[in-house]
């Protein structure tokens, strides 16, 4: 954007006025004009959507005030945003502020469109959270990317673990592909591929398994490209060694397939009022971690999130306070492969010790989905970081100003 643009962006900020209840479809509706009517379209386009309450004009949310698990947030969003005939989603990245506001709406719209949704409690990292996002926005180096798997012959696709990634797998087993779409420099997709391999022959000792392959599109230059992978093969030998060990990679992408697929089923259960077995399915999972991933950096991480997160669905006060919203943070994450962040008060996740005895007004904790911030590529580290730096600056001197009323200086 421009100078003049940014001028102007300001200004019309600065003329908003709050009138009490929260349409998010007018502030959709008001973001795709915008999108449908500049004159000078990029290759990028996002919308970053931040709300602090329930929408009171286009959902019924009961006797209660709060919508329900069944809700159809999908009309929230209009239709020029949504994929169509011709033409992909407009990605929607959503943050969740402070308890009040709906966050399965805001999932939900995240997920529909292609977007990450991250929650904030506290309005003193709104700034870091949004750094974060616009860090991988400004990053962008692949788009529309597809990835083919091509069977070799009598060789069949069973499924394919994609997370929130659209699959399609043929008739007969004989070829899949995901739809990856856009990616962030450094960024990178592991999913699952479950394949039925016949019986191995008296002859055979190699038996050639699938072909990949990529499609996509490069954001800088818009050309279209192809890159084929390393065909795939596995050994088949008569005896196997005794010192034979299982690929700790797909072990370890295993794991966090499952537990995203747990956290799946918590939900579930919370949102029916099963605390309990939301907090058993969780544990279960971390229990489940076998031996040899027990010193894997990521693997540790992932326990520690489903510990945390166990802890904010053990009840329903926690679970409306704070817990539905964390483990939606963490299943977006975790769905697409994506750094996502619960700021919240009192988080002991890994990397994210407990504030217990912090001063007054002390930021509060981040709770970092993807492993340690492993989706977290260095784009949106470098932004987070440097939103930090200008947050302590800005605070410094109110921090000089109180210390020195304190020693009785004029303010």
């Amino acid at each position: 954007m421009w100078d003049v643009g940014k001028v102007k962006a300001k200004d019309a900020v600065q003329l908003l006025e709050a009138e009490g209840g929260t349409n998010i479809l007018k502030g959709l509706t008001e973001a795709a004009k915008v999108l449908d009517g500049r004159r000078h379209k990029n290759a990028v386009v996002s919308v970053i959507l931040l709300s602090d309450g329930q929408d009171t004009y286009n959902l019924d949310l009961g006797g209660y005030g709060y919508s329900s698990y069944q809700t159809n947030y999908r009309g929230l969003v209009p239709s020029s945003l949504l994929s169509g005939a011709g033409h992909r989603s407009t990605p929607i990245h959503t943050f969740g502020f402070g308890v009040d506001h709906d966050s399965s709406a805001m999932h939900t719209i995240a997920e529909e469109t292609g977007g990450t949704f991250s929650f904030i409690e506290d309005e003193k990292v709104v700034q870091d959270s949004f750094a974060q996002c616009i860090g991988g926005l400004l990053s962008v180096v692949v788009q529309e990317a597809l990835i083919t798997v091509k069977c070799v012959d009598p060789v069949r696709v069973r499924a394919v673990k994609s997370g929130r990634y659209n699959t399609s797998i043929d008739a007969y087993g004989r070829s899949a592909s995901v739809d990856v779409g856009e990616l962030y420099a450094d960024e990178e997709r592991r999913f699952l591929l479950l394949v039925d391999v016949p019986r191995a022959g008296d002859a055979d000792d190699v038996t050639q398994l699938v072909k990949v392959t990529c499609t996509y599109r490069d954001t800088a230059t818009g050309q279209v490209l192809d890159v084929a992978g390393e065909n795939v093969a596995v050994q088949r030998p008569v005896e196997l060694a005794k010192d034979q060990q299982p690929s700790m990679d797909v072990a370890r992408e295993k794991f966090r397939v499952e537990a995203t697929e747990d956290i799946a089923a918590a939900r579930a259960a919370a949102e029916r009022g099963e605390y309990t077995e939301a907090a058993r399915i969780l544990e279960r999972r971390r229990e489940a971690l076998l031996p040899a991933l027990a010193d894997d950096a990521r693997c540790k991480a992932l326990v520690e999130e489903l510990r945390e997160l166990s802890t904010r669905v053990a009840s329903r006060r926690e679970y409306e306070k704070s817990g539905r919203a964390c483990i939606l943070t963490g299943y977006s994450s975790h769905a697409q492969q994506r750094a996502a962040s619960a700021f919240v008060a009192g988080a002991e996740g890994y990397g994210c010790p407990q504030p217990g005895g912090a001063a007054p007004g002390a930021a509060p904790s981040i709770l970092g989905f993807g492993a340690a911030g492993a989706y977290a590529t260095p784009a949106m580290q470098r932004m987070v970081g440097a939103s930090r730096q200008i947050r302590e600056q800005q605070q410094q001197p109110a921090t000089s100003k109180r210390k020195s009323g304190s020693n009785g200086g004029a303010y």
